[in-house]
């Protein structure tokens, strides 16, 4: 297993989707088209529930579902050389997430898998402050601010013989909570 999973896999949990300022229904929801009327939503605070997760996958892509105060939904993927920063890409707009302090964390808890020798399977949890990146927003996201706080959860069994084998034979990453956003 690499050594910079979160990097990689959360980007590596916090989790695809974002912040949109709309309810259910909406017709990008059914269609995949965002109204004309969603792409410059009013502003907007409060609380909201972020979810990023990865199935199955070492590499940087993750989905994100954002809930609450606004919500929105989409690809994340880790960017940068270091893998310490999450771009969402959400049906209204984008933003990135600092997942630096969160992958320090996930990188200490998994750093001698497999936790469980004897089943060849893992399971690590941390939490940390994840901000949005100042000045990232685009589309309906431009002048976004706020920060999530953040649990990552792996949970993963191994490929045998475990202590030899780099692989896994299931996985699934979830990096999600509570956080405060402010548009406008």
């Amino acid at each position: 297993m690499t050594r910079n999973r979160l990097g990689a896999v959360l980007g590596a949990a916090v989790l695809a989707g974002a912040v949109a300022l709309t309810g259910c229904g909406s017709a990008a929801a059914t269609t995949g088209t965002v109204p004309t009327s969603a792409a410059r939503p009013a502003a907007a605070r409060g609380h909201a529930e972020i979810m990023l997760y990865s199935i199955n996958s070492d590499g940087p892509d993750f989905r994100a579902i954002i809930a609450g105060a606004v919500g929105d939904y989409g690809p994340a993927v880790t960017v940068g050389p270091s893998r310490s920063v999450m771009k969402l890409s959400l049906t209204r707009g984008s933003f990135r997430l600092s997942t630096a302090g969160l992958e320090r964390k996930f990188a200490m808890a998994t750093r001698h898998e497999p936790v469980y020798p004897g089943t060849c399977s893992d399971f690590a949890s941390v939490r940390a402050a994840v901000p949005i990146v100042a000045g990232s927003g685009t589309g309906a996201y431009r002048g976004i601010s706020g920060s999530f706080s953040v649990t990552a959860t792996l949970h993963e069994v191994e490929a045998t013989p475990c202590p030899h084998s780099n692989a896994f034979r299931w996985q699934a990453i979830i990096a999600s909570g509570p956080g405060s956003v402010s548009l406008g």
